[in-house]
Order: structure tokens, then sequence, then C-alpha cells
């Protein structure tokens, strides 16, 4: 079963983080949404977080995860939030399980194939040797080689934990990732089609939804609209959290 945060009480909404994140990444938006009448529930996707690791990795036993996860928590009708990664489980969650989901919000990705991208922040998180026993600062410092972007290091220290007293480690499988890194670029299936509301909220500086996009999405998700936040690149939940509360917000009332 998937780890889970779940807080405050209403009709559930499922919020699912993208690649190398974890639930802890939308704490701050979660809070908000509790406060908007929400049960919120924040999930560890497989492999990432404090969830289960697995040799099998693929979008489809994602969905079947967070599937699995409702009818064991008795959701029968939920609204759902994805990030990248997690913005394609939920659109796999909504087109296979039509009758479970109510509402989406899929952020910066489409249901188009990406090619693999994510090579050098794999290098540096490869580089690092826990056998070594090192110290978070020198983790970063072996990450900065690869990874000279600020945000991004900070974004996977998140992941860094005390395995035991004088062993950090990361939590997501790292060693699964390296040998199934062509599933997180995969397309939805092309019959796939969810014709509830949606909502596409893409950052102004990202490249993952181009303009050229936008017909094709509407192939997927007929009843989908699709809105922009200026000035923020692939993490915009991050680098804006205040328009994209007010935009998630207003969607989902």
């Amino acid at each position: 079963m998937l780890y889970s945060k779940i807080e405050g009480t209403g009709k559930p909404l499922l919020i699912l983080h993208g690649f190398l994140g974890m639930s802890d990444n939308w704490k701050s938006l979660g809070t908000q949404f509790v406060a908007d009448g929400f049960q919120v529930h924040l999930l560890d996707l497989r492999n990432h977080g404090r969830s289960f690791h697995s040799d099998d990795f693929s979008y489809e036993l994602m969905a079947l995860d967070v599937f699995e996860y409702c009818q064991a928590n008795g959701l029968e009708s939920i609204a759902i939030i994805g990030h990248s990664m997690g913005g394609k489980t939920a659109m796999l969650v909504a087109t296979l399980y039509p009758n479970l989901v109510d509402k989406m919000i899929v952020a910066d990705i489409g249901p188009k194939f990406y090619a693999p991208h994510h090579q050098d922040i794999l290098a540096g998180l490869n580089a690092v040797d826990f056998s070594v026993k090192p110290s978070r600062n020198e983790v970063e410092e072996v990450l900065k080689v690869h990874i000279p972007d600020f945000g991004t290091r900070q974004f996977l220290m998140k992941s860094l934990y005390w395995q035991e007293p004088g062993q950090l480690a990361f939590r997501f499988n790292l060693k699964v990732f390296n040998k199934k890194i062509e599933e997180i670029g995969k397309a939805l299936p092309a019959a796939s089609i969810f014709e509830k509301l949606t909502l596409f909220i893409r950052g102004g500086n990202s490249n993952y939804i181009l303009d050229s996009d936008f017909d094709m999405i509407k192939n997927y998700f007929p009843v989908s609209e699709i809105t922009t936040i200026p000035n923020v690149g692939h993490w915009l939940h991050a680098e804006n959290p205040k328009l994209f509360y007010e935009l998630a917000s207003a969607f989902l009332k």
C-alpha cells in the first residue's frame, strides 16, 4: 500500500508528486486545500518517499497503486492533482477509472512522449558514494558537480535521510530508476480519453507543454482548459505557490 499523509475532512483530494519527489513537496499547498474543505491525501508513489520499493516500475502500475489505495480507503469519488510524472499518472488513473475521478489538475506535463532528459541528475545521484558515510554537505558537493542549479539540488536533498546513525541514503529507488528511466517519458496510450473537467497548468518558462500540444491534449481531454503561470519553470507550484493555489482552488470549487 502507498504511504500517505491524510489531513482534513470533506471531498477527497489526492496529490501526486513528480519524479524523484515525494509527498512532503506538497505539504504547504496541501494545508491550503484542507482549509478549502478537502480531505487531502498526499501520496508517495512507488519507489519514492516512504512508499515501498519495487523492481517493477511503470505508469500502469502507479495508476493501479492509486486505484488500490482509493479502494482500501473507501474513496469512491476523488479530485486529483498531479505534477510531472504524477500528472501523467493522474491522467492514466482518470482514463482507466473515469468513475473514480471527478475533476483533475495536471501540472506542467502533457500526454505525449518525452525523450529521456534526466541524465545529468542521474549522473549526480549515482556519483554519491554512501559507503564512505558522507555528510549532507559532502553529498551536496558531489551533486553540485553534475547539477549546478541550486533549486534542483535542494529538491533532491529533501529525499536524503538518516538510514541509521551516521549513514545517509536517498529515499527513492535509484537502482530501479537507472534501469527503467525510459518509463518516465512514455506517452499516454492513444485510445485514452477522459471526458470530465480537467485543468492543465503550465510554466511560462517551461517547454513541457507547447502551444503546438494544445490540440493533442484536447483529443485526450475534450473538457479541458490550459492556463499558464508566467515567469516560472517546471516546478511551477514551488516557484509561484500563491498563483498555483489560486488557479487550482478556483477550479476545484
